[in-house]
């Protein structure tokens, strides 16, 4: 795992969430989603508390509200979804708004819309102050399989690299007077994809064959490390109190969830 690759999603800041070893926050947010989702859904003051905690985090990761709210958009299509719910459900019928909804149907589109929201915010807070080959590391230290942790690391890096090519080849189709405004245009994209293809495959065999000669395997056992495990060049650790200052939102949100079992 060598240099970091920055993403969108990742906003650089100086603060105490951000330093925080990868490991400890992704256990952090799994912990906190999980509490989430076995809140019970009438308990709606509960996940206004959620939402309080979530908010506490972003100002002291330094996260500005504007930002968050903007990559809340990745779950408009799960909020259509919860739209249609009381229209299609089953059950006793209401009247809101001069329109017949089901019972059940607004409680489920609240259900999946309130506990998606939360669940993707934390999200959200994660990739906003973890790194991409943080969040590799993370997961590695945490006993991932490895293959599952090389893969998704071949897909990132990767991906990065075919999106460059993709920008050159926009950029070169552009400089020679190409604008593709119709149907009579789709032959030039399609030997572009085509080329891209190409250039992609002859790109992953180079990278196989580096990545052979110098010893790597997928399926051998490497001695000091699990099978066609990569270098590892950081070795991430994590003190109690940094692991007390990560486990605060989750075990914070646990009251919550018991408190909104017993009331």
């Amino acid at each position: 795992m060598g240099a970091g690759h920055a993403h969108r999603l990742y906003r650089h800041a100086h603060s105490r969430v951000h330093v925080l070893p990868p490991h400890t926050k992704l256990a952090a947010v799994l912990a906190f989603v999980v509490v989430v989702v076995s809140t019970p859904r009438t308990a709606m003051w509960a996940f206004a508390l959620y939402a309080v905690l979530l908010a506490v985090v972003a100002r002291h990761a330094r996260v500005p509200a504007g930002f968050l709210l903007g990559r809340l958009l990745v779950e408009v299509p799960f909020v259509a979804f919860a739209v249609l719910m009381p229209f299609v459900a089953e059950g006793g019928r209401t009247d809101v708004l001069g329109l017949s909804l089901s019972v059940n149907g607004l409680w489920g589109a609240w259900n999946v819309l309130v506990k998606g929201t939360l669940g993707v915010a934390a999200s959200v807070l994660l990739a906003a102050t973890t790194e991409l080959r943080e969040l590799l590391l993370g997961l590695e230290r945490l006993k991932l399989p490895p293959l599952l942790i090389q893969i998704a690391s071949f897909m990132i890096r990767y991906g990065d690299v075919v999106t460059d090519e993709m920008r050159r080849m926009r950029i070169a189709r552009r400089s020679r007077g190409f604008e593709a405004r119709g149907v009579r245009h789709w032959g030039v994209l399609a030997k572009s994809a085509g080329a891209l293809f190409i250039r992609s495959y002859e790109r992953g065999e180079r990278v196989h064959l580096a990545m052979v000669s110098r010893g790597y395997s997928p399926t051998t056992q490497r001695v000091g490390g699990a099978p066609g495990s990569l270098p590892v060049i950081d070795e991430v650790t994590a003190s109690r109190a940094e692991w007390s200052y990560a486990l605060t939102l989750p075990l914070s949100a646990l009251v919550v969830c018991l408190l909104g079992w017993a009331l």
